[in-house]
């Protein structure tokens, strides 16, 4: 297996895809108070809340480990309801030399899901898919989307 790779996970949502993708989109820091036992805290770094170049650091928990992950918006696609986001420092950086997520909420009739795509590449041969950390943001997605319906 090369040291490229990609992983993609979907998961269905009952909240209203406008207001998912504005969580990821405009108000991630946000959150951390939606999910305050995965994500300790959400702070910006850089420009503001929902723009593209803004920076985003996230402190996490992952089977008990504290993690810290800094990000950069690359682009926010309001119509298509997609966020990118690029890790540029953090735990992440230390198996794989590059990391990105896509996010994107899809509505069709009636349903609405969550796409996640994780793009990577790793620093060598040993180090596995992160198909731990996507795990954690679809865990992550269930979260935010049973607080939005309740909301």
């Amino acid at each position: 297996m090369g040291l490229v790779g990609k992983l993609e996970a979907e998961i269905l949502i009952l909240a209203p895809a406008d207001k998912f993708h504005e969580v990821w989109g405009g108000r991630p820091h946000h959150i951390s108070s939606i999910s305050p036992g995965k994500i300790q805290k959400v702070d910006l770094h850089e420009g503001d809340w929902g723009k593209v170049g803004s920076v985003i650091e996230w402190s996490y928990v992952i089977d008990g480990k504290n993690h810290v992950a800094k990000e950069i918006v690359e682009a926010i696609d309001e119509k298509n309801k997609t966020v990118t986001f690029k890790v540029i420092e953090g735990d992440i950086l230390k198996e794989y030399k590059s990391f990105k997520a896509i996010v994107q909420v899809i509505s069709k009739g009636e349903t609405t899901w969550v796409h996640w795509i994780v793009e990577y590449e790793k620093l060598n041969k040993e180090i596995p898919a992160p198909v731990k950390l996507l795990g954690f943001v679809i865990h992550l997605c269930e979260e935010i989307d049973d607080h939005l319906v309740q909301a």
